[in-house]
């Protein structure tokens, strides 16, 4: 019987468990401590930019609450990049608002500028201008940040940027999660470094940590008792998982390298085949290949592939289904020029875990290969 080979599982480093054990030994079983702060610190050494980090409970979290920090509420449009997972849009439907969704352009797989100016001139003129723009770093593909930014600029619209698969990639150098006027980090199970459960809130403004903070923590106002004079959220992170985080961090670089090997051999082993090609980065790009995902020439030879890897006990995923074909959100605008409805028929994200063994990857390469005698 075949080893089942994992699309991303957690990988843990070694050192977890000081840092968990010490939040026991300490009795910081509650949604602040040491680890908290740590875990806080860490990630705003690692982005290497002067911000202010708020762990929380998951990257959703983090997306609600910037939305909220960015006067999202009832009745507000907001535009979401269309191709990404679903929790990028959700939290638009927490605040009330409109989704607006935008399809992607082939050089990253992510947000189109053209579509988004676009759609935002065509918002306007329908006297809707949209509160906010949800961009997303598609697999860990940066997006195209100084085109998208030039153009919320232009119409003075604040970016939340979703960098929740985007950990460890850069974009001119400089570290993804610090291009938003907020942006976020996800720490789930299946991302490149987990708290099993968790995220993170990024800003430059040091009153946007403390406004997270504040709401994620029920919104008690400064009182001797109990008092609130806003909604809050339960929605900050443990100390107990924010060790996890710690020690995580500690294999963060290894972790990115291990993902962009992954790469490396799928592109070395299988860019002979006519039916695959992968997404090369731009030239001012470092994706972390957080998946490593391939595009195929048509629906059905995706399907062979995914099926042939499935009765192999090999998991594999389509790319993400597009947000405006989605059931739930079908009903709201968007702006689509056919990409992501192609990618998403195309793409296939294959086995991507930094614990992969050569063997697991040399299984996975062997099956896709005899797909093609």
């Amino acid at each position: 019987m075949n080893k089942k080979i994992w699309l991303s599982s957690p990988h843990m480093g070694g050192k977890e468990k000081e840092f968990v054990n010490e939040a026991f030994e300490t009795n910081w079983i509650a949604p602040l401590g040491p680890n908290v702060n740590g875990f806080e610190s860490d990630i705003t050494t690692y982005l290497n930019q002067e911000v202010y980090v708020s762990a929380l409970s998951s990257g959703t979290a983090a997306i609600h609450l910037g939305l909220i920090m960015l006067g999202v509420g009832y009745g507000d449009e907001v535009i979401c990049q269309s191709m990404t997972f679903s929790a990028s849009a959700n939290p638009i439907m927490y605040c009330g608002a409109t989704p607006v969704f935008v399809d992607s352009e082939r050089d990253t797989w992510n947000m189109s500028p053209k579509l988004l100016e676009e759609a935002i001139n065509d918002r306007i003129a329908k006297n809707k201008k949209p509160k906010a723009i949800v961009a997303v770093h598609l697999y860990g593909m940066p997006y195209l940040v100084d085109e998208i930014n030039e153009v919320a600029l232009k119409y003075d619209i604040p970016v939340l940027e979703d960098s929740a698969e985007a950990l460890g990639s850069t974009y001119n150098g400089v570290k993804c999660g610090t291009f938003g006027d907020i942006s976020i980090l996800s720490f789930n199970g299946n991302k490149i470094i987990t708290t099993s459960g968790g995220g993170a809130l990024i800003s430059h403004d040091k009153k946007h940590k403390e406004k997270a903070i504040f709401l994620s923590t029920q919104a008690r106002d400064v009182a001797p008792h109990y008092q609130h004079s806003e909604v809050g959220y339960n929605y900050r992170m443990s100390n107990v998982v924010a060790g996890i985080g710690r020690g995580q961090m500690l294999v963060l670089d290894e972790r990115v390298n291990s993902r962009r090997n992954n790469y490396e051999r799928y592109i070395n082993e299988l860019s002979d085949i006519d039916n695959i090609s992968f997404l090369d980065e731009l030239p001012n790009a470092f994706s972390n290949r957080w998946l490593s995902c391939i595009l195929t020439d048509s629906f059905e030879t995706r399907e062979l592939i995914r099926t042939t890897l499935e009765k192999l006990d090999i998991e594999t995923r389509p790319l993400w289904k597009p947000m405006h074909l989605q059931p739930i959100f079908s009903k709201y605008p968007s702006y689509v020029n056919g990409v992501s409805e192609d990618l998403f028929n195309r793409g296939l994200c294959l086995p991507s875990g930094s614990n992969l063994s050569q063997e697991d990857l040399t299984r996975v390469i062997d099956a896709i290969k005899n797909c093609f005698g």
